[in-house]
C-alpha cells in the first residue's frame, strides 16, 4: 500500500479533500454550493480528481482504510507532508553541495596539472 496518492498500483483513492472529491469545473461548469459539495463528498466512489503527491497516514497498526469520512487518516495535512518535503530538500541541497565540492576538486586538480606541465 502506498500512502502517497497517485503513486504505485495501490494508493488511497478516497482522500479527505474537498477539491479532489468534487467534479472538476472543466467537466461540469455548474457551480457547486457548500451543501452540494457534500453530495459529492459522501459518494463511496474514488475521488474524481487525483491529488498526486499528497500523503496520508496509517493507523497505529500500520493499517489504512480508504474512507473519505476518516479525516484523521485520510486527510493530507502539513504535518504529514512537511517532513518529507524537508528531507527531500535536504537531500537535494546535500547533493548539490557534494557536486560543487567534486567540481572544485576537479578544477583544482586540472589547474594543478596545468601548472605542473608548464
Amino acid at each position: 500500500m502506498s500512502y502517497m496518492v497517485g503513486y504505485g498500483s495501490n494508493y488511497p483513492k478516497q482522500i479527505h479533500h474537498r477539491a479532489a472529491s468534487i467534479v472538476s469545473i472543466k467537466t461540469d461548469p455548474a457551480p457547486v454550493t457548500c451543501e452540494g459539495g457534500f453530495d459529492w463528498f459522501h459518494k463511496p466512489a474514488p475521488n474524481l480528481n487525483v491529488l498526486e503527491g499528497a500523503i496520508v497516514t496509517p493507523d497505529e497498526n500500520d493499517g489504512f482504510a480508504d474512507d473519505r469520512n476518516n479525516y484523521q487518516l485520510d486527510e493530507p495535512t502539513t504535518v504529514t507532508n512537511a517532513p518529507l518535503v524537508g528531507v527531500l530538500a535536504y537531500l537535494c541541497l546535500t547533493e548539490l553541495t557534494l557536486m560543487n565540492q567534486l567540481m572544485l576538486v576537479y578544477v583544482c586538480n586540472f589547474v594543478s596539472c596545468l601548472s605542473i606541465n608548464k
